[in-house]
Parts: structure tokens; C-alpha cells; sequence
């Protein structure tokens, strides 16, 4: 080994400083490969512009997706409550279909109580109007109530439809700047859309998220109210068809009870007409023999003077005198020619009071004969005026309300 001049701390200290610096540089190169690999690019102003730019869009377009779908719920909604009013229309004209075949019922018996007091007892037309009447009071309260089910519901509907509009209106703020129709329904947007995540997205409830609990429980409240706004649909057109059935079945029932008491008065009228026929026949009958009597009692009472009478008529001929010269020989002749007069006199009395009595029934068969001709007339005037009612096709006029309760 060279000896070297100077000293060895001298030589010590420079050896160290060499050792030193190489440490240091190896260190600097470590830190610069490090740097190299963990340090920012100088794009990182635009690349973490370009990561909030594509975090907006993906936000833009989950709220987009959001949107569609509060749209499309409002939409249903829409249809259902233009459905829903349909329903209540068709159901207030039921009930006015109701209201005027209650009038008509109540016309009916008015009408009926204008026949003649024979043909005024209750008979099966009655009993029939009164169950028309209270079948027709049962429907109109079924369709009363589903018409407060039907307003409660759109009330319901209403109020779903004001949430949804509200949520809209609150999450399409962002959308402002967003280029692109959104009228298109979530079904045809999710089953083309190629991003999974915003399908996702749209489904994942987040309340710092695009689709917010408050959406969510807007688009449950409003599903919920349509299935039950349709179920009610249902339940009101059934209501109506068999209202409808049950109308015309019961019109049918007292329209056939009417033409049968109709036909039963002109059955009863002509029955009355023949009973009249021989009465009449009857009366002259009487009339005939009354006459024919009182001439045999003229001519067992014998001429009016004693000297029309002649010679066979008299009861003290010669033929009785000589029978009467003997004892025991008194003819009945005479208490017979009285028995006889009072007889004839009893019978022509018999046929004055029988033709009287045939004159009386006469009377009341023809003053039933009447009274059946003007029940006839006024049962079929109901019928057909119930026949001109019958297609509701009138105005209510304003008549006391006691007839609809």
C-alpha cells in the first residue's frame, strides 16, 4: 500500500464525505424512482376535471333514469285517475238512472190512486211497485257508497299525483343542461340501456343518491293507489252491470204485474158485460111474466061490474042451486077464486121485488163495469207511460226529495 502524505484523519474525513455522498445519491435516486411512480402527472388539473365531468354525467344520467321513471308513474297516474272519473261518471248516471225509476215508481202509485174507490185495494201491482221501490232504495245506497269510494279514492290519486309532481319537479333540476328527450317510458329505457350500473342505480334506494327514499315511497304510494283505484274500477262496473240488470228485471217484473191486472179487469169487465147481458134478459123475463101474471089475475078477478058477469060465472047459477037443495053440498069455489087473487096478488108482488132487485144488480154490475173500464185505462197508462220512462232519457224535475230517500 502507498504511503500517503497526509494524515489519516485528513484521509478519513474524505473517505467518509465520498461514502456519504454516494449514500446520498442513491437515496435521491431511490426517492426519484418513488416520485416518478407516485407523484401527479402535470394533467392533474384536467384529469380530476375529467373525473368530476364523468361523476356529473353518471349522476345526470341515473337522475335522468329516475326521472323517466317518476314520469312514467305519473303517467299511470294520470291514466288512471282519466279511468278512475270515467268510473264515477258511468256511476252518476247510474244513480240518476236510479233516482228517475224512483220518481217513476212514485208517479206510478200516484196514478194509481186516482182509480175509482173499488178498484183502489191493494192488489199484487201494489206489493209490486213497493218492492221495486225498495229494491231500487238498495241500490242507490250500493252505488252511493262506491261513489264515496270512488271520490275518496281520486282524492287519494290526487294527492299521490301532487307527490310525484313535487319529487319531478325537485329532481329535474340537474337537468337543465341535459340535451336529451326524456318522454320515453323506464321500461324501454332500462331494457336498451347498456350501463348495468344506472340500472341499478334507479332501483337502489340512496338519500344522496339519485333515486331518494322520498321518490321511492312517491312511486310505491302512487303503484299502491292505482292497484287499489282499479280493483275499485272493477268493483264499480260490476256494481253498475248488475245494477242495471237488477233495474230492468224489476221494470220487467211490475211492467208484466200491470199488463196481467189489465188483463185481469178486462177479463173481469167482460165477465160483467155477460152477467149484465142476462140480467137485462133476466129483467124482461120478469117483465113478461109480471104481465102475463097480473092478466090471469085480471081473469080470476072477473069483470070490473056485476052485471057484466054471466050466467056459468056466477055462484048462484041454477046448476049450484039445485046442488045446494041438499044438505052438505057448499061448493069451495069461492075461497078458492080469493085463494087464487091472493096468490096471484103474493107472486106479482115476488116478481116486482125480483125485477127491482134485478134492476139494482144491473145497476152495480154496470157502475163495476165502469169502474173496471177506468182502472183499465189508467193500469195501462202506467204501463205505457213506464214504457216511455223506461230509457231514462228525461230531466229530473224539481219534485220533493221524499221520493229518493
Amino acid at each position: 500500500m502507498e504511503a500517503t502524505i497526509g494524515p489519516d484523519a485528513w484521509k478519513k474525513s474524505t473517505i467518509e464525505n465520498i461514502k456519504l455522498a454516494s449514500v446520498v445519491v442513491q437515496r435521491s435516486d431511490k426517492f426519484n424512482d418513488l416520485g416518478r411512480q407516485l407523484d401527479p402527472l402535470p394533467s392533474l388539473r384536467d384529469h380530476c376535471m375529467q373525473n368530476s365531468n364523468a361523476q356529473i354525467h353518471a349522476y345526470v344520467r341515473e337522475t335522468r333514469a329516475v326521472v323517466v321513471k317518476l314520469r312514467d308513474s305519473l303517467l299511470d297516474c294520470e291514466e288512471e285517475i282519466k279511468s278512475l272519473l270515467r268510473g264515477k261518471e258511468n256511476l252518476e248516471k247510474a244513480l240518476e238512472h236510479i233516482r228517475k225509476d224512483i220518481l217513476m215508481t212514485e208517479e206510478s202509485k200516484l196514478r194509481r190512486r186516482a182509480k175509482p174507490i173499488r178498484e183502489r185495494g191493494t192488489d199484487g201491482a201494489d206489493d209490486l211497485l213497493a218492492a221495486e221501490k225498495r229494491h231500487l232504495l238498495k241500490l242507490k245506497r250500493v252505488l252511493e257508497a262506491h261513489l264515496r269510494s270512488a271520490q275518496k279514492q281520486l282524492q287519494i290519486l290526487d294527492n299521490a299525483r301532487k307527490r310525484l309532481k313535487a319529487v319531478l319537479s325537485e329532481r329535474q333540476r340537474v337537468l337543465d343542461l341535459k340535451c336529451e328527450n326524456v318522454s320515453t317510458s323506464t321500461r324501454s329505457r332500462t331494457s336498451s340501456c347498456k350501463d348495468r350500473g344506472t340500472v341499478d342505480a334507479v332501483n337502489t334506494v340512496n338519500p344522496v343518491g339519485p333515486f331518494t327514499p322520498e321518490a321511492a315511497e312517491s312511486i310505491n304510494l302512487t303503484e299502491d293507489a292505482i292497484k287499489r283505484s282499479q280493483i275499485l274500477r272493477q268493483e264499480v262496473a260490476d256494481a253498475i252491470e248488475e245494477t242495471q240488470k237488477l233495474q230492468k228485471a224489476a221494470h220487467k217484473s211490475v211492467n208484466d204485474g200491470l199488463t196481467k191486472k189489465v188483463s185481469e179487469s178486462i177479463t173481469a169487465k167482460q165477465h160483467l158485460q155477460m152477467a149484465s147481458g142476462e140480467n137485462r134478459m133476466a129483467i124482461h123475463r120478469g117483465q113478461r111474466w109480471h104481465y102475463a101474471t097480473d092478466v090471469a089475475k085480471g081473469y080470476t078477478l072477473g069483470p070490473v061490474s056485476a052485471s057484466d058477469f054471466t050466467t056459468r060465472e056466477r055462484l048462484d047459477r041454477p046448476m049450484v042451486k039445485v046442488y045446494q037443495r041438499h044438505p052438505g053440498t057448499q061448493l069451495p069455489e069461492a075461497q078458492e077464486i080469493i085463494e087464487g087473487t091472493h096468490g096471484l096478488q103474493d107472486s106479482l108482488d115476488a116478481i116486482s121485488r125480483n125485477i127491482g132487485m134485478l134492476k139494482l144488480t144491473n145497476q152495480r154490475v154496470k157502475e163495476d163495469m165502469a169502474d173496471k173500464n177506468a182502472g183499465t185505462k189508467i193500469d195501462s197508462g202506467i204501463v205505457r207511460y213506464r214504457r216511455q220512462k223506461a230509457n231514462h232519457r228525461w230531466v229530473l224535475e224539481d219534485k220533493p226529495a221524499i221520493a229518493c230517500t
